[in-house]
């Protein structure tokens, strides 16, 4: 039998949506679905790649239409019928390339191939009386949500409309005006900008402009960063992109590097960054000091941090030292460490509520009681690394959230808590302002004034922040720092 045009990328999404529904995270059952179907025609590749992210973010907007099209609610139907229907809506609502006729007739297909002959009729008929509903008549049309009806509650409706869950529409609603919170929420959908920075030991930000439009990859510069470029249109694969084997960028959300921009590290400091891997900011520590510092990177993922040592291999750092532990052990751990840093960095573990949009799946993961967890977890760390640093340095509290209790309140805490330590600025980006959604504070330790200003800056915090599991025993690490055993953990 000839295979339907167009079924395999789809049907590779279809095992996309089967693995995260049996808990797998989303990206990590891309990689391995595309690992396994081998070569695939870029176009393929990116019809997969969206079909897969787009289903899985909005699957409650998409579901709402299930409700009200089908004889069950959508959490009633088979598993295998619900994830055919969800990439046919899609299609349909959101996809405007591809013709009425080729979303429906490939479900059809899909249903067949996926083991519901059966139900391929149901298939057929429930998406081409949701085009109906939707006005499209063989185009795209309208807000998704256009035909469908939609609860007279703001928080419901905001949920439906924007795919997310409950608990986060009525949370935005409470900190924002309605029209904010809007914004925020399709914030939350839209595709995330690529932004690079740009490594000042290896090139400049003007000749890698220059590369990067030599190999017909158009960038602008992020004005409030001296080192950040945007990228324009599509990449390709980032490897094969200009200056990146060389060690000349690497990538890195604006809002992310405007955290070490406020953390404003010199020359000859000692610098913590206290939950480091990926590695990103530590990395951007040691190329802003000229690699002329000593950074400990301190992470629980003896994986990440090895990740970490090579990419900072590949940018031409030396001055980072790497330490497999908890955060929270440091001065039981290091007793000399004690009043001994410059500068710390706590990219705290956190909801990521700022980062939806790169993540499809997050939103579905996080219950609202997984934020008293959090805080508290927030509130060990801060306690836990302040007798780290020395007398009237500063500390950076930084997070990709929008949580007050994580943010603001949190920083508010911990001044009460600890005698002379200031507030001296802290700010929050939110989505679709200028970057992720971010919130970053600058603290001064008791005992004087610090050295260097401390930087000024716009956005907020980053995802690099985290954890994730250590072995047992004593090591190398990575860098030539030590690697100690302690209990596995999670973050962001």
């Amino acid at each position: 039998m000839t295979e339907v045009t167009g079924l395999r990328p789809r049907l590779l999404a279809w095992q996309v949506l089967q693995a995260v529904a049996g808990g797998a995270y989303a990206d990590g059952a891309l990689e391995r679905v595309l690992q396994r179907a081998g070569s695939l025609p870029v176009a393929d590749r990116a019809l997969l790649t969206e079909l897969a992210y787009g289903t899985i973010r909005q699957q409650g907007l998409l579901d709402g239409w299930l409700d009200q099209l089908g004889k069950v609610p959508a959490s009633r139907q088979p598993p295998k019928l619900r994830w055919v229907l969800q990439l046919g809506a899609y299609q349909l609502l959101f996809c405007g390339g591809i013709p009425a006729s080729a979303a429906v007739n490939t479900s059809v297909e899909l249903a067949r191939a996926v083991g519901l002959a059966r139900l391929a009729p149901v298939v057929n008929g429930m998406l081409r009386e949701l085009g109906r509903r939707h006005g499209q008549d063989g185009e795209q049309g309208g807000d998704p949500w256009a035909g469908l009806a939609l609860p007279p509650e703001p928080a419901a409706d905001l949920a439906l409309r924007r795919s997310l869950p409950l608990w986060l529409a009525q949370a935005l609603l409470s900190w924002l005006p309605p029209d904010r919170a809007e914004r925020v929420a399709a914030a939350c959908n839209a595709t995330p900008q690529l932004d690079l920075r740009v490594n000042r030991l290896r090139t400049n930000r003007e000749q890698l402009q220059q590369d990067l439009a030599a190999a017909g990859v158009a960038s602008t510069a992020i004005t409030d960063l001296d080192q950040a470029l945007a990228l324009s249109g599509r990449s390709g694969e980032l490897r094969r992109l200009p200056g990146y084997v060389e060690g000349q960028w690497s990538v890195q959300d604006r809002s992310a590097q405007r955290v070490v921009a406020l953390l404003d590290p010199q020359p000859d400091q000692w610098i913590l960054d206290a939950c480091a891997a990926p590695g990103g900011k530590a990395t951007q520590i040691a190329e802003a000091c000229g690699d002329r510092c000593t950074v400990w990177a301190v992470d629980r993922a003896e994986a990440r941090l090895r990740r970490l040592a090579r990419n900072a291999e590949r940018l031409g750092l030396t001055s980072i030292q790497t330490l497999c532990a908890d955060a929270c052990d440091l001065a039981q751990l290091r007793p000399d460490w004690r009043g001994r840093f410059d500068r710390i960095l706590l990219d705290a573990p956190c909801s990521g509520l700022g980062t939806l949009a790169r993540h499809a799946d997050a939103r579905w993961r996080l219950g609202e009681a997984a934020i008293d967890e959090l805080v508290a977890l927030q509130r060990q760390l801060l306690d836990a690394l302040a007798p780290l640093l020395r007398p009237g340095g500063l500390l950076v509290y930084a997070t990709c959230t929008l949580h007050p209790r994580e943010n603001q309140e949190q920083v508010q805490w911990f001044v009460q808590q600890h005698q002379g330590w200031t507030l001296r600025q802290d700010w929050q980006r939110w989505p679709g302002d200028d970057g992720d959604g971010f919130y970053a504070a600058l603290l001064q330790g008791a005992g004087g004034a610090a050295n260097g200003g401390g930087g000024t800056a716009t956005g907020a915090g980053g995802a690099d922040g985290g954890a994730a599991a250590g072995a047992a025993g004593l090591a190398p690490g990575p860098l030539g720092g030590a690697v100690l055993g302690v209990p596995s953990g999670t973050g962001t």
